[in-house]
C-alpha cells in the first residue's frame, strides 16, 4: 500500500489528536503530543489544520507533522513505524522537496522521535544536527507532595491573570486573552489545565499549562514561566510541583518536558522540582 500525505481539513483534527494520544506510551521515545497541537491552537482552529500534515498507509495514520513555523515540522511516528523503510524515504523525499507543501525553501528544521530511521536517513541526505535540547521527567507513581503556595486552577473569568503571566514570563509573548479562549476551545484542552500561582499577596507570579494524554499516559508541560519581576523566589520550582501533582490527579504516568540545553536555569528548575534530566535530543536541519 502507498504513503499519502495530506493537509488535515477542520474536521479531521479530531482523529489527529485522538492518535496522538494513543502514541503517547513510556517505553517510546518522546516526541509530538497533543499538548503541542493543543498550545498551537491558541492561533485558532484554521491555522492548526493549515499547520498539520498527515501522512497515511492503507487510511491509516502512520505519521504526524506540525509546523510549528514554516520552517521547523515537528513529527511523530507510529511507535511501530519508527524503523520501517517505505515511510523513512518517503519522508525524508516529502520534508527535502518544497513542492510537497510541507517545507519552504532556504534552512529548514526537522524533529522526529530519537533513533527513527527517517533520522538515519536524512543525515545520508546531507542533514545536520542542531543543538540540544534537554527533556526532563518525572514518574508520577507515588504521591506529589504539596508546592506550599496557592495554585488556583484557571477558568475563563480569570484568562486575563494567565495571559498575562506568559507575557511578562517570555520576551515578545503574543499570548492574548482571545488566544486562550482560542486554545481553551480546542479539542485538546479537555484534557489540560491552566494554573497559576498566587504569592501571599494574592498576586499572579508564575503560571503554565499541563496536559494531559489520558488515563496511565504520559502528561506534558507546556509552556511554563515566572513573571520577570518574581524570579528568584523559588516560584518556578513550586508551579512545577503543582503541575506534577494536577498530572497525576488526572491521570498521567508521569510529567515531562524539553527545553534548550542552553537554559541552565531552566534545567535546574525542573530539577530541583524533582525531574530527572534525560538524554539530549536533536532537530536536524538542511542549510538553503
Amino acid at each position: 500500500m502507498g504513503i499519502e500525505l495530506t493537509m488535515p481539513g477542520i474536521g479531521e483534527l479530531g482523529e489527529v489528536v485522538a492518535v496522538l494520544r494513543e502514541w503517547q506510551r513510556e517505553d517510546v521515545p518522546l516526541q509530538l503530543h497533543p499538548g503541542d497541537l493543543g498550545w498551537f491552537w491558541r492561533f485558532g482552529e484554521d491555522r492548526t489544520a493549515a499547520a498539520t500534515r498527515v501522512w497515511r498507509r492503507g487510511g491509516q495514520i502512520v505519521a504526524i507533522g506540525m509546523l510549528d513555523e514554516p520552517d521547523w515540522l515537528r513529527m511523530s511516528i507510529a511507535p511501530d513505524a519508527q524503523r520501517d523503510e517505505e515511510l523513512a524515504q518517503r519522508i525524508v523525499e516529502d520534508v527535502s522537496a518544497p513542492a510537497t507543501g510541507v517545507l519552504i525553501e532556504g534552512k529548514v528544521y526537522v524533529e522526529t522521535p530519537m533513533g527513527a530511521l527517517v533520522q538515519d536517513l536524512l543525515f545520508k541526505d546531507g542533514w545536520n544536527a542542531d543543538a540540544p535540547w534537554v527533556p526532563l521527567r518525572r514518574d508520577l507513581t507515588d504521591p506529589v507532595p504539596d508546592p506550599g503556595v496557592r495554585v488556583d486552577v484557571i477558568g475563563a473569568e480569570e484568562a486575563h491573570e494567565r495571559t498575562a503571566v506568559q507575557r511578562a514570563s517570555f520576551d515578545g509573548s503574543t499570548f492574548t486573552d482571545a488566544r486562550w479562549f482560542a486554545m481553551s476551545d480546542g479539542l485538546p484542552y479537555a484534557d489540560a489545565r491552566c494554573l497559576v500561582l498566587r504569592n501571599k499577596l494574592g498576586e499572579s507570579v508564575a503560571a503554565a499549562t499541563v496536559w494531559s494524554a489520558g488515563e496511565g499516559r504520559p502528561g506534558y508541560i507546556e509552556p511554563m514561566g515566572v513573571h520577570s519581576l518574581h524570579r528568584g523566589r523559588g516560584y518556578g520550582t513550586a508551579m512545577v510541583v503543582a503541575c506534577a501533582r494536577h498530572l497525576r490527579e488526572m491521570g498521567s504516568s508521569s510529567i515531562y518536558t524539553v527545553t534548550p540545553g542552553t537554559n541552565v536555569a531552566a534545567i535546574a528548575t525542573y530539577q530541583a522540582a524533582g525531574m530527572q534530566a534525560l538524554d539530549e535530543v536533536r532537530s536536524q536541519y538542511r542549510e538553503a
